[in-house]
């Protein structure tokens, strides 16, 4: 599952696509010298808010101002409704369709979509970028077009929240109300990393506003309901349950866990609310799972905490300032948790400490696990990552560190994400396990599936190695082998098993002969394969 980015599309019929996830309004966005065809959805609304006639209703301040004309939800009913019309009258106000001219690079080169270079293999994707950059024949051109999307009015002086890909290319903004009136909006700030947007409009007079619901209180299963602009018809209202939460997966996301559901969401809804039936936001609507661009019922919304938090910070200063401590990090799995000791496999896995960071500076070392931080549990890498992210610049925390087989705690003070830094841890064994010895330079390590060469000016030029090039180099792995299934491929090296570096072969059956004393039922590799990309892999071994 993956997510594009969204970018304007010709408005014409779409071809068919592989299945992927898609932003909500990727193929939404219609890019011709006009706009996007189909109907301006213009019906009439109510100046302000109706108040439900059969159901008591207590009045909720705005997330950012409080204010009368913020809609006051309802109390959930104890029995399903018959109809949701009068949640829809109430909310459907602070619901607007937003129309984004931008303007963006295309490349010069007949015959080629922009869209369709992501799905090129990388050497070919890379070499038309090249000409898209101006950096070969063919010149970048300008094209003009119009993206539509949704959004919510989330404060009665104007602030309205939508997603950050509706707005980012944007040179002019237009909001639409569900009474026929149209408005132009400044961009306040928009996080690209959680996909939020904060604009402002100046219509003169208070607006109705929604109100925010906790969602850590939402369950699956429960009911709700989707208001936006789909295929620019505008004012369509889908209503679906809650059919998972904590979905942190969604195109390779570090900032939010998103809240999925199966209320119909279709280009052009991104930046729209997701209700409750008490007429309060969960979240917004912001990316689909799709075979073909349409819902299929797998819907993904950021939840209401994440945008609170993101606006609150984007109405002050306009950006988002995130904490970094400079570590690259893998999840734990069982198996590399058994090999470094621990009871479970909660905690983040340093893989690499960068230079000139925080963790350099107070003392991460590659193999670390992070298991807490300022006491708090640490799940997966994810969560390190949210957690780090969430405290301030300057701010010293303290890290609970498994090293050695035992946990120490590592105080840094945490400085500023800097996204162009970030481009974004006796016992030799015997000779039945191998076909040659640790000195001829190369081993056959059955336990590991692996065929071992040590590094030599021989190898350096049969494998394309750099001078640089460090580690024990793998040149053969046994297909029936977990080595294989967890993807080492001749070429790749193997730069450390447990915390210990590896130079040799002797040191890589050391490190094996100590797993297997410790009776653990995995060994962790940390290995690098032709790129230099490192990553910790954990072997099974046989303890038998």
């Amino acid at each position: 599952m993956s997510v594009e980015n969204s970018v304007p599309e010709p408005a014409t019929p779409p071809q068919p696509r592989r299945s992927t996830v898609l932003l909500a309004t990727v193929a939404s966005l219609a890019l011709t010298a006009g706009v996007v065809g189909g109907f301006v959805w213009s019906g009439g609304g109510p100046d302000s808010v109706a108040t439900p006639r059969t159901v008591e209703t207590t009045q909720v301040a705005s997330a950012v101002t409080p204010s009368s004309a913020v809609i006051a939800p309802q109390a959930v009913p104890s029995a399903l409704p018959t109809s949701l019309a009068d949640i829809v009258e109430r909310v459907s106000p602070a619901v607007v369709s937003l129309k984004v001219k931008v303007t963006e690079d295309v490349a010069g080169i007949d015959g080629i979509d922009p869209d369709d270079l992501q799905q090129l293999p990388p050497g070919l994707r890379d070499f038309f970028d090249r000409f898209r950059k101006g950096q070969g024949k063919g010149k970048p051109a300008k094209q003009r077009g119009e993206v539509q999307g949704s959004g919510f009015v989330i404060d009665p002086t104007g602030y309205i929240v939508t997603n950050n890909h509706v707005v980012a290319n944007g040179t002019d903004i237009t909001v639409d109300f569900s009474d026929g009136k149209s408005y132009k909006a400044k961009l306040i700030g928009r996080d690209p990393l959680t996909d939020v947007a904060l604009i402002k409009i100046d219509a003169g007079h208070s607006l109705p506003a929604v109100s925010f619901a906790d969602d850590k209180k939402v369950r699956v299963g429960d009911w709700v309901l989707a208001v936006g602009n789909p295929f620019g018809l505008g004012g369509t209202v889908t209503a679906g349950i809650v059919s998972a939460r904590g979905r942190d997966d969604v195109g390779g996301t570090q900032y939010t866990d998103y809240l999925q559901i199966d209320a119909s969401i279709n280009r052009g809804n991104s930046g729209g609310p997701t209700f409750d039936l008490s007429g309060r936001v969960i979240g917004m609507n912001t990316a689909i799972f799709s075979p073909s661009g349409g819902s299929v019922g797998i819907g993904f919304a950021i939840p209401a905490s994440t945008i609170q938090k993101v606006i609150t910070e984007l109405k002050k200063s306009g950006s988002i300032t995130r904490g970094w401590l400079g570590v690259q990090i893998q999840s734990l799995s069982d198996e590399a948790a058994a090999a470094l000791g621990l009871p479970d496999e909660h905690g983040a896995i340093v893989a690499e400490v960068l230079a000139d960071s925080p963790a350099k500076r107070a003392g991460f070392h590659q193999g670390d696990v992070v298991r807490h931080m300022n006491g708090a549990a640490i799940k997966d890498n994810r969560d390190l990552s949210r957690k780090v992210a969430e405290l301030r610049v300057g701010e010293t925390a303290t890290f609970g560190v498994w090293r050695g087989g035992h946990e120490i705690d590592i105080k840094a003070t945490i400085a500023k994400r800097d996204e162009e830094r970030i481009a974004s841890n006796d016992n030799q064994g015997s000779d039945e396990d191998s076909k040659g010895s640790s000195n001829s330079g190369k081993a056959n390590v059955k336990d590991l599936g692996l065929g071992l060469a040590t590094i030599t000016p021989e190898t350096r030029a049969e494998f394309n190695l750099g001078r640089d090039a460090s580690g024990v180099l793998i040149t053969d792995v046994d297909p029936d082998s977990d080595a294989s299934e967890k993807g080492l491929r001749a070429g790749d090296r193997i730069l450390a098993i447990g915390n210990e570096e590896v130079r040799s072969i002797a040191d890589v059956k050391a490190g094996l002969a100590a797993a297997k004393q410790a009776k653990r039922s995995a060994v962790l590799l940390l290995v690098t394969n032709a790129r230099g990309q490192e990553r910790y892999v954990a072997i099974k071994v046989d303890n038998g």
